[in-house]
C-alpha cells in the first residue's frame, strides 16, 4: 500500500514539472554537447581556431602599376559638374540641382570642357575639383552639333591641372583606353577597356550627325558624360559622350567624340564665346 502510494506520488511529481523548464534543460544539454564537439566556442570546448596567416602578395603586375600611375597623374584634371535650375519655393527664387556630369581642365585659365547635353537645360553650374573644392562656373560657349561645351571657373592656377592632349587620327581597334568620370554621381571613378571601333557616326542631342566617333567597351554610365577618354600614356583622345543601351545603363558600347575635333573647336569657343542667353 505504501509502495503503491509512493509510485503514485513520483509519477505526479514528474508530471508536474513545467514544460518550459524541460525545454531549458534540453537546450542546455544540447549546448554542452555541441560545445564539447567543437561546434560552439566557450569553456570546455575545443581551442578557438586562429586566423590563417597572410600570404605575401608580392609586387604588382606591370600593367597594374601603369594603370595606378595613370589614375594618380590624370585624376586631378577631372572635375565633377552639377547643374542647377531656377525654381520658386514659397514664392522665393532658388536654384535646385538639375543633373550631374563630368568635365576636365583644359588650360591654366580655368576652362572646363564637357558635353553640351550636360549643361543644355541648366541655369547655372558648379564645378567640384579633385580636391573637393567647389567653384561657380560660367558658360563660355558651346557647339551643340559636336556635343562640346566650355565652362570657366575662377580658380587659382595652383589648383588647376590641365589634361595632356593626345591625337585621335592614328588610333587602332584593340588599343587600351581609360575613362575617368562620375557615373551616378560617384566622382573620380576609373573604368578601363579597349577601342572597339573607329569612324562611327552618332547623332547629337539636336539631331546633327557627329562623324569619326570612337567606339569603346570601357564602362560608361549616366554621369560619365563629358569626361576624358585617355590612352595608355594618359593623354586625352576623346570626350565620353553617350552609350548605346536599351536600359539606359552600360551595355558594353560607348562613344567618345575624338580629341582632334575637341582640340579644334574648344579654342574657337573660347575666342568667339558662342552661347545663348538662356544658358548658365
Amino acid at each position: 500500500m505504501l509502495r503503491e502510494d509512493f509510485k503514485d506520488r513520483r509519477k505526479h511529481s514528474v508530471a508536474s514539472v513545467p514544460a518550459w523548464l524541460v525545454s531549458i534543460l534540453l537546450v542546455a544539454v544540447a549546448g554542452v554537447m555541441l560545445q564539447n564537439a567543437g561546434f560552439l566556442p566557450g569553456l570546455g570546448g575545443r581551442a578557438a581556431i586562429e586566423s590563417r596567416p597572410i600570404t605575401p602578395r608580392g609586387d604588382l603586375a606591370d600593367d597594374e602599376k601603369a594603370t595606378i600611375e595613370l589614375f594618380r597623374e590624370v585624376s586631378p584634371c577631372v572635375v565633377h559638374i552639377t547643374t542647377l535650375q531656377h525654381a520658386l519655393v514659397r514664392f522665393n527664387p532658388v536654384k535646385i540641382p538639375a543633373g550631374t556630369g563630368t568635365g576636365f581642365i583644359y588650360d591654366d585659365a580655368g576652362h572646363i570642357v564637357t558635353n553640351f547635353h550636360v549643361i543644355q537645360n541648366a541655369d547655372a553650374a558648379r564645378v567640384m575639383l579633385a580636391d573637393n573644392s567647389i567653384w561657380k562656373a560660367k558658360l563660355v560657349g558651346f557647339a551643340a552639333d559636336k556635343e562640346i561645351a566650355v565652362l570657366k571657373i575662377d580658380a587659382p592656377p595652383s589648383r588647376l591641372k590641365k589634361v595632356a592632349i593626345g591625337e585621335s587620327g592614328n588610333l587602332q581597334v584593340g588599343q587600351k583606353v581609360f575613362a575617368i568620370g562620375s557615373p551616378f554621381g560617384l566622382d573620380q571613378t576609373l573604368t578601363t577597356g579597349v577601342i572597339s571601333g573607329l569612324g562611327r557616326e552618332i547623332e547629337s542631342v539636336e539631331g546633327h550627325p557627329i562623324e569619326g566617333v570612337i567606339q569603346i567597351d570601357a564602362a560608361i554610365n549616366p554621369g560619365n558624360s563629358g569626361g576624358p577618354l585617355l590612352d595608355s600614356a594618359g593623354r586625352l583622345i576623346g570626350v565620353n559622350t553617350m552609350i548605346l543601351s536599351r536600359s539606359g545603363e552600360f551595355a558594353g558600347i560607348g562613344f567618345a567624340v575624338p580629341v582632334d575635333i575637341v582640340n579644334k573647336i574648344v579654342p574657337e569657343l573660347i575666342k568667339s564665346s558662342r552661347l545663348e542667353k538662356s544658358r548658365p
